[in-house]
């Protein structure tokens, strides 16, 4: 029996991340099964789409590459994908992240179950330079997912370490069928991040969209579906962090706002009860015994952490945000002269 076809989407919009860009898109090409479709999308960035056409195309033949249409940031960049994908699944990898061999057939593999309409992958780290895991980013083993991986966009403790059931997937590695855009619309360009500025969850909101649209669908996370996702520098301060996890508080409170408290923070109470309490205590275990440098600094990091999302949720609360979804056009009735360039 014949698999579904599949798009992979790349989005970029920064000349910092050259090769990392071209290790991403190299790593999607591979992919065995191979993509139907591999589409590199530019936000904004007129000299990022003239190197990308005049470099990456000669490597890779078969990639097609188009610039941002809609609205600057990595929402409007993956609508304007939306408008060009062929593949019966989209698939979305962020221009810092290197698939592993095997990552694409562990996406397309839950897809067999017809009540599946999105699947994702985990994310591990990879430091920059010699850096290893740092303080502000603690784990129990200094190996595994860490409590606050998320913040660097990678998968964190507390997620499933198994193929499971979820709300909502990770941006940087994720899949959709695409009858799911064409039914529920595209991503939210009032919600996500523009550039550095460090905003987020419009996965969130669509997954919520999603499901809420499709009684009985199943939204699946798939650890073996792998990427390894490059750690820039500049998120490892703690200034990075105290900023990323103020601005996921302000988005949580968007998307509430969208989609009720309920749906929006259902995955997060448990986080913030459970995950993070214990994450608190271990450090604290081990700053008291000895045994890690830098311990007592990482129970702070968790402590930060919570503190700055829940100061951003009541910020973005008390603002009353007013946030609308955004649609992108059916697949079927996409504009001409949108086809991307090859």
């Amino acid at each position: 029996m014949t698999g579904p076809t599949t798009s992979i989407v790349v989005c970029a919009y920064t000349n910092e991340r050259w090769d990392d860009l071209c290790e991403a898109v190299g790593s999607a090409a591979r992919q065995q099964p191979a993509p139907d479709q591999v589409l590199l999308v530019i936000d904004h960035n007129p000299e990022l789409l003239e190197r990308a056409r005049r470099e990456l195309l000669t490597l890779l033949p078969a990639l097609e590459v188009t610039e941002n249409t809609r609205k600057k940031g990595l929402s409007g960049a993956r609508n304007t994908a939306l408008e060009q994908v062929s593949g019966d699944v989209v698939v979305f990898l962020d221009d810092d992240a290197n698939a592993n061999p095997g990552w694409l057939g562990h996406l397309l593999t839950p897809y067999a179950d017809a009540a599946v309409i999105a699947v994702g992958g985990s994310a591990t780290p990879r430091w920059p330079g010699a850096h290893g895991r740092p303080v502000t980013l603690p784990s129990a083993d200094g190996a595994g997912w860490g409590e606050l991986d998320w913040v660097v966009g990678c998968s964190y403790a507390g997620q499933p370490t198994t193929t499971a059931a979820v709300r909502n997937l990770m941006g940087c590695n994720m899949s959709f069928r695409r009858v799911v855009f064409e039914q529920v619309g595209g991503f939210s360009e009032d919600l996500g991040r523009v550039g550095k500025v460090p905003l987020g969850c419009e996965e969130t909101e669509l997954c919520i969209r999603a499901t809420n649209a499709t009684p009985g669908s199943r939204i699946i996370f798939e650890p073996r579906a792998l990427v390894r996702h490059h750690v820039s520098e500049d998120r490892l301060t703690w200034a990075y962090l105290r900023r990323r996890c103020f601005a996921e508080g302000l988005s949580k409170a968007a998307v509430s706002a969208m989609v009720g408290q309920d749906q929006a923070l259902s995955t997060e109470r448990g986080y913030a009860t459970r995950v993070l309490p214990r994450g608190v205590l271990r450090e604290l275990f081990r700053a008291a015994s000895g045994r890690r440098p830098g311990a007592a600094a990482s129970a702070g990091a968790i402590v930060v952490a919570l503190t700055a999302t829940v100061l951003g949720y009541v910020r973005g609360r008390a603002a009353r945000p007013l946030v609308l979804g955004t649609t992108v056009p059916r697949i079927a009735d996409r504009p001409a002269g949108a086809e991307a360039s090859r």
